[in-house]
């Protein structure tokens, strides 16, 4: 059964930080395209970055120089680390595979960006 399970968001003020990790089981994670998705209120949920299982990184104009997306295949883990944030990425964020194909999705980790 694929599962993820996303942690580390909150709430966090303009300009700061936050670090996301997500766990994934029931794929074969070394070799999986790893992505991170964020959902806004009212809004689809897009694609912001992804991993190739090479390492090669792509990520979304609106996050680029901001976001750094990583992994730890000996843990089955993948991280989005979050810098300079702003109030448009407040967001629930997800992992999953890259396409997602049949994946069910995660909890996810609620982002909110706020002063």
């Amino acid at each position: 059964q694929v599962q993820f399970v996303e942690s580390g968001g909150g709430l966090v003020q303009p300009g700061g930080s936050l670090s996301l990790s997500c766990a994934a089981s029931g794929i074969i994670f070394s070799i999986s395209v790893m992505g991170w998705y964020r959902q806004a209120p009212g809004k689809q949920r897009e694609l912001v970055a992804f991993i190739r299982n090479g390492g090669g990184t792509v990520y979304v104009d609106s996050v680029k120089g901001r976001f750094t997306i990583s992994r730890d295949n000996a843990k089955n883990t993948v991280y989005l680390q979050m810098n300079s944030l702003k109030a448009e990425d407040t967001a629930v964020y997800y992992c999953n595979t890259k396409p997602s194909g049949n994946n069910g999705w995660g909890q996810g980790t609620q982002v909110t960006v706020s002063s």
